[in-house]
């Protein structure tokens, strides 16, 4: 599974390990970090809920047959 991270993600972690624990840099990181993580779980939800949309209608394609 992380292998399957975004360079973008990786690169704020590592930026944000540097940081001393709240500091205003830290705090500012870790929104910047969340709003990424969350943009990428939403990208895999809708590209999940795609795939399983094709694969029902591949099923209902076949069973018509």
């Amino acid at each position: 599974m992380a292998n399957n991270i975004p360079d973008d993600i990786l690169k704020i972690q590592k930026k944000l390990a540097t940081f001393e624990k709240g500091s205003r840099n830290y705090k500012k990181y870790t929104k910047i970090l969340a709003k990424h993580i969350k943009k990428y779980n939403m990208k895999k939800r809708v590209t999940s809920h795609i795939k399983t949309i094709e694969t029902i209608e591949k099923i209902t394609q076949e069973d018509k047959k």
